[in-house]
C-alpha cells in the first residue's frame, strides 16, 4: 500500500515522503495514529500546501527575530541600584533585571532566559551581556549599573 508520511517515523520515512509499506502496517498503525495517509492526489496536494504554509510562517518568524536582533545590537541598558561601601550593590543584578530593563528600552518583551550574563552583577560599572534569540543570533548589549540617588 502506498502512503504519504505526515510525520517523521524513525527508521521508516521522513514527513512528506511517499513510500510503499505493508497493508497491515498502514491500516493498523500508521493511518490510525495519523502518521501517514493513503497516497491519493488530494492528500498529496493538501500536505504540500500545509508544508508551504509552515515554511512561510517560519520565514516570517525568522525575519522578525532578525529585526529584533538589529534593534537590540549595541544598546546600553542602564540600571540604578542601591549601593553600599566600595560600590558594592545591596543584592545583585540578574538576567531578570536586565531583561526587564531591555524590554522597557526597546518596547518588545524579552524573556529572562534569553539574557546571558557571565555572573550576577554585584558592583557598579559597565558589563557585557548577550541576548540569545535563537541558535545563531546573539546580539551583544552593555549593562551599566549606576548608583541610585536617595
Amino acid at each position: 500500500m502506498k502512503v504519504i508520511f505526515l510525520k517523521d517515523v524513525p527508521n521508516v520515512a521522513k514527513a512528506g515522503e511517499a513510500k510503499e509499506v505493508n497493508d497491515g502496517y498502514a491500516r493498523n498503525f500508521l493511518i490510525p495514529k495519523k502518521l501517514a495517509a493513503l497516497a491519493q492526489g488530494d492528500v498529496q496536494q493538501h500536505f504540500e500546501a500545509e508544508q508551504r504554509a509552515i515554511a512561510r510562517r517560519q520565514a516570517q518568524a525568522a525575519a522578525e527575530i532578525e529585526a529584533l536582533a538589529k534593534k537590540i545590537e549595541g544598546k546600553t541598558v542602564t540600571i540604578k541600584s542601591k549601593v553600599g561601601a566600595k560600590d558594592q550593590l545591596y543584592g545583585s543584578i540578574t538576567n531578570t533585571d536586565v531583561a526587564e530593563a531591555l524590554s522597557k528600552l526597546i518596547g518588545s518583551e524579552i524573556d529572562k532566559r534569553k539574557v546571558e550574563l557571565a555572573e550576577p552583577i554585584r558592583h557598579t560599572g559597565t558589563f557585557d551581556a548577550l541576548v540569545r534569540l535563537n541558535g545563531e543570533l546573539a546580539p551583544g548589549i552593555k549593562v551599566k549599573i549606576t548608583r541610585e540617588e536617595p
